[in-house]
């Protein structure tokens, strides 16, 4: 068996997430269906870096799959495509190591968030983008968020706590920008705790329309209390842009 590593863009409006769950469409068990008809084997399972959540997108997941697959190299990516809907896209695949797995090789991960704040909402990015009907303070959240960079406890911007053994991560990037009526805040972590990134974005949003000052997120960060920080921001503005390895 060839242990495969594949590169791949979703749009994530259609699916109840990345892992399977019976009676739902999601894209493991789309790209798991598409990769047993293409092989013919009775079972293919697909590995990703990390689990998006229903709604959420990516530009760049990285999973690896086993396979007995014998397609010559330069017709697989379009091979492995004409099999895949239009919301699923793999832009690479290759050969890994056999001791290869996209999720626990992961050192860093990037993820986008995405907020429209213009006069009016626009209907072509309603499934891509958090609107708000304010517009925001970008360099007040880009101040307040400076906080979050480095290794913390971040129990205050976690989902349902524990789900992880450690709530410990260290975020290596974290920037607000803004072009026109759109805002997006990056984040580059070793690791993400369950709705990390998506409470971050609310929490920084709230300090956007002057609702917390920028001293706040600190106040928060340090508290380890969920009940302390922001909403949690709606899964389409989210985004999983970058895995490295």
């Amino acid at each position: 068996m060839r242990n495969f590593k594949i590169v791949l863009s979703y749009d994530g409006s259609d699916f109840q997430g990345w892992q399977t769950q019976p009676g739902y469409r999601t894209v493991q068990e789309t790209l798991e269906t598409a990769l047993q008809t293409l092989t013919g084997e009775a079972r293919v399972r697909v590995n990703a870096s990390g689990r998006t959540d229903a709604g959420v997108h990516a530009l760049g997941q990285v999973a690896n799959f086993f396979s007995g697959l014998h397609i010559p190299q330069h017709k697989l990516l379009g091979a492995i495509n004409a099999h895949l809907p239009a919301d699923i896209v793999v832009h690479s695949i290759d050969e890994a190591a056999q001791s290869f797995d996209a999720n626990h090789d992961a050192i860093r991960k990037l993820y986008r968030y995405v907020i429209h704040d213009g006069p009016t909402p626009s209907p072509f990015l309603r499934k891509y983008c958090c609107p708000s009907k304010r517009r925001l303070d970008a360099a007040a959240m880009a101040r307040a968020a400076i906080v979050l960079e480095g290794r913390h406890d971040f129990h205050s911007f976690e989902t349902e706590w524990p789900n992880r053994m450690s709530s410990v991560r260290t975020i290596t990037h974290l920037a607000v920008n803004r072009a026109g009526d759109t805002i997006w805040i990056d984040v580059e972590a070793d690791g993400f705790l369950y709705n990390m990134v998506r409470t971050i974005a609310g929490t920084l949003i709230h300090v956007g329309r002057g609702y917390w000052p920028e001293s706040k997120v600190a106040e928060i960060l340090k508290v380890e209390d969920r009940a302390e920080a922001g909403p949690t921001a709606p899964a389409q503005g989210l985004f999983l842009m970058r895995v490295t390895y």
